[in-house]
């Protein structure tokens, strides 16, 4: 499958059009920056001389950051804490200009992941601050509302799980009734652990290693991503799978909701080569790969076509050190051809 800059720039016209709702577990990552000359006498590990600290969106924020740098409006549903960290991310997300409506649990930290990392972008060490429980009432009561007060304005929504509390049964149980009795397409960035709660999704787009933790099948070749994929399709209950495979690309398979009493069709496959491009950090990789595709979705765009765009944004994204948020200008030069 390709898609032409013509036919990329028609999808990517569209994105001012649409408002993605983004729902999951929202992080802000700090990198602590510094030089590394020597080691410490007191135990073998690098002294990192400071230098200056920054703050990213991540996670859940880091989606909607992707979504709102390509064009589209957009909102982020979520959990923070009562901590400094969680006005710090919604400073992030203002001046990014993503609309937010960040629950507080009192009972959790804003997750932070803290690098400390050298000036040559080395990774020293990573502190995680986070409760992987799930959300409790009326927390949980609080998101579904503000979810809720947020579908009719969407064009497409997208989960973004890390296991971090948010992505509950009831949660996604609202999120599939409702984009279903909508007819929103309902893209899910997946953890292993929470399979059986995306029956019903248009898309769910795991990467290699959860694929074949979510199948128990090694993918060393195609044969064995289209197997995994549909494997992984009869398990989760969805219409779709994308499996991002580093720098073997992606393997795309479409297919149908299964109407009542109707069973689900597989309408397409296709293994999508990588966008040739130097990888320096893989960080926040999947969350402008599920960005991209879900936006491209609402856009217009068939599935094949947002595995293409995806495909490309995530060639941008992994060229880049730290999560990072691809703008639609950077998207449309990385397709070469000509109008």
């Amino acid at each position: 499958m390709t898609v032409t800059a013509r036919r990329a720039r028609e999808i990517a016209g569209r994105f001012a059009s649409v408002r993605a709702l983004v729902v999951g577990d929202v992080m802000l990552d700090e990198f602590t920056i510094g030089r590394v000359d020597r080691i410490s006498p007191e135990a073998p590990v690098p002294v990192v001389a400071f230098d200056r600290a920054e703050h990213r969106l991540g996670g859940a924020a880091n989606v909607a950051h992707n979504v709102r740098a390509l064009g589209a409006a957009v909102d982020v549903v979520g959990v923070v804490g009562d901590d400094r960290a969680a006005v710090t991310l919604r400073g992030a997300l203002d001046r990014a200009g993503v609309g937010h409506a960040l629950e507080t649990a009192a009972d959790r930290p804003t997750t932070r992941k803290v690098r400390v990392v050298t000036t040559r972008n080395q990774q020293v060490a990573r502190i995680d601050y986070e409760s992987d429980r799930d959300i409790a009432e009326p927390v949980t009561s609080r998101v579904i509302a503000e979810i809720g007060a947020r579908l009719g304005a969407a064009s497409v929504v997208v989960v973004s799980d890390y296991a971090k509390g948010v992505i509950t049964g009831p949660v996604m149980q609202f999120l599939a009734r409702e984009t279903t009795a909508r007819g929103l397409p309902l893209v899910v960035d997946p953890k292993i652990p929470h399979l059986a709660l995306y029956a019903g999704a248009t898309l769910v787009t795991p990467n290699h290693h959860e694929a074949e933790a979510a199948t128990g099948m090694r993918i060393r070749d195609v044969e064995d991503a289209r197997a995994a994929a549909r494997a992984l399709r009869a398990r989760v209950g969805c219409a779709s799978v994308l499996i991002t495979w580093g720098e073997h690309g992606m393997w795309v398979l479409e297919g149908t909701r299964a109407a009542p009493g109707a069973e689900a069709v597989i309408t397409g496959e296709a293994h999508l080569p990588a966008v040739a491009r130097e990888v320096a950090d893989v960080t926040g990789a999947g969350d402008t790969v599920v960005a991209s595709a879900a936006l491209a979705l609402a856009a217009g765009a068939s599935l094949a076509e947002a595995a293409v765009v995806a495909n490309h944004a995530a060639g941008i994204a992994v060229a880049h050190f730290g999560p990072t948020a691809v703008s639609a200008a950077d998207l449309l030069a990385s397709f070469h051809s000509p109008a």
